[in-house]
């Protein structure tokens, strides 16, 4: 007998120069919804984030901190860490590329890039970005304000000479191409895939995969004077969180090939060009799908610590709470475009969609249950038209809410989501049941008998954007926690179930005043 079908999804592992901002947050949060909900849908989720801590970015913020780069990176990496905890991440990994295990896959890999003949020994000249971990053509590159030339990113980049191993990146463009023609959904959005098949059709040439002039990396099998480049390094970590270089078996034989590696759109190329080469020229499979998601601004302004605007997560949260936040930032903007956080906004959606369409509805239908049912399930008795219309509609969403979360079209889920709630709102004004508890009680109970269920189904799928708040809702129904799941929705609630006093779960957030 099979066991549930396993899926494995991905964040970048994050840069340890810095303190991490709201744009971590996202990039995992959206992990973290679609992880929770494959768990809540059956599957055997294997959910990996983590800390990259090598190259001479590490090594020279450490430097600047009077500090040895070990010690800066597990500073810094905790930082991480406490974040994943404070945001509620459910993974169930956390990698550090300064661990042994991955030493051990990083080197694995190479030895089998090298066993095949796609790695070689010449040297390097060329333009390289430290803040970017790059290496630049000529023709990238633009000038900066002060007249030194500059990264497309704006990092300045500086002339190095040095013996470096290549990897054969130009032999793979076409092979590449033909991969992604057979695999139209291995980088999403569109624009994303556009920009990787323009830039490949540029030509390829073959990548510098060692440095010889810092030492803070992990070593080059064989040759110590060499560090591996830190992205040959980085993406490894996908595979040694898996256990590789062992294959046959144990985890990476369950869940690789990566379902879905979740990055910013600034590391696109990385993934979709350099990773899926590395690891065919190795002859492992490459990922099924990278999703690249665009950034967030500050009020129409871009982010940036000389701005002084970055958004703190934590600061976030203590303002307006952490399911509140969670939900605002896949709610606001359509995922995988850019998207601009406003203060306005934030209490708008609160206000209008969490405290008034969900809050409300949930609060008064649960009051009146208490009041008029003797605080338990009531019993129904014949559906109208009118009832068995929203039953059919809250139940008939599950389907279209798999597509959204394998499309990562999380906006469009929460819409779906919202239409139903709405239609609640809708009926229980029509019905309104205040008037049949005077006057048809047998009829109140039916109306607050599919209210209280479709608050139910609500909850449940509504549970993994906000899973502190859903089961503060489900628990005020009684569902116990076992069967918070997408096979239990049809498991309707059962009628005299005694149910606990009803309390609100989104107040209105009301704006200081001074």
């Amino acid at each position: 007998m099979s066991g549930p079908k396993p899926y494995y999804i991905t964040t970048p592992i994050y840069y340890v120069n810095d303190a991490p901002h709201i744009g971590h947050a996202y990039t995992t949060l959206a992990c973290d919804v679609l992880a929770r909900f494959k768990r809540l849908d059956g599957y055997d989720v294997k959910f990996l984030t983590g800390t990259d801590e090598h190259g001479q970015k590490v090594e020279k913020s450490a430097a600047a901190a009077g500090v040895d780069p070990k010690a800066f990176t597990d500073r810094v990496s905790q930082n991480f860490r406490d974040l994943a905890e404070f945001m509620n991440f459910s993974h169930d990994d956390f990698i550090r590329t300064t661990e042994e295990r991955h030493k051990h896959a990083c080197q694995g890999l190479w030895k089998r890039l090298m066993d095949k003949g796609e790695i070689y020994l010449g040297s390097y000249a060329g333009w390289y970005a430290v803040r970017d971990e790059a290496f630049y053509d000529e023709g990238e590159l633009s000038k900066g304000p002060d007249g030194t030339k500059v990264a497309p990113s704006g990092a300045p980049v500086e002339w190095v000479e040095e013996p470096s191993y290549f990897f054969k990146l130009s032999a793979w463009g076409d092979r590449l191409l033909a991969f992604y023609d057979a695999n139209p959904d291995f980088i999403a959005p569109a624009s994303r895939r556009n920009e990787v098949t323009s830039f490949i059709k540029g030509g390829l040439r073959d990548l510098s995969v060692s440095r010889t002039t810092f030492k803070w990396g992990v070593p080059v099998p064989g040759d110590d004077e060499h560090i591996m480049y830190v992205w040959l390094d980085a993406l490894t970590n996908y595979i040694t969180a898996l256990g590789f270089p062992e294959t046959e078996a144990g985890e990476y034989a369950t869940y690789w090939p990566a379902d879905l590696h979740m990055v910013g759109k600034d590391i696109v190329r990385f993934h979709a060009i350099y990773w899926p080469a590395f690891l065919m020229a190795a002859g492992l499979a490459p990922p099924k799908r990278i999703y690249a998601h665009g950034w967030w601004t500050n009020e129409g302004q871009k982010i940036s610590k000389s701005l002084g605007n970055v958004i703190a997560p934590h600061d976030l949260v203590n303002q307006y709470g952490l399911d509140p936040v969670r939900y605002f930032l896949l709610r606001e903007v359509p995922f995988g475009n850019d998207g601009d956080f406003s203060h306005t906004a934030m209490v708008n959606r609160m206000n209008g969609e969490l405290a008034n369409d969900l809050g409300n509805l949930a609060q008064r239908v649960l009051s009146m249950v208490a009041k008029n049912c003797d605080g338990a399930v009531p019993e129904p008795g014949d559906f109208t038209s009118e009832d068995r219309e929203l039953i059919v509609w809250i139940s008939g969403l599950r389907e279209g809410l798999r597509a959204h979360m394998d499309g990562q079209t999380f906006h469009l889920y929460l819409e779906a989501v919202w239409q139903a709630i709405r239609a609640a709102n809708v009926y229980v004004d029509a019905q309104a049941p205040w008037k049949l508890a005077k006057e048809d009680t047998a009829r109140m109970g039916t109306v607050l008998y599919v209210l209280a269920e479709t608050i139910r189904q609500i909850a449940i799928v509504l549970w993994p954007f906000m899973p502190g708040s859903m089961d503060r809702m489900l628990d005020q129904l009684a569902v116990s926690p076992d069967h918070r799941k997408i096979k239990y929705l049809d498991d309707w609630l059962v009628s005299g179930t005694a149910l606990p006093k009803p309390e609100g779960v989104f107040p209105r957030h009301v704006e200081e005043e001074g």
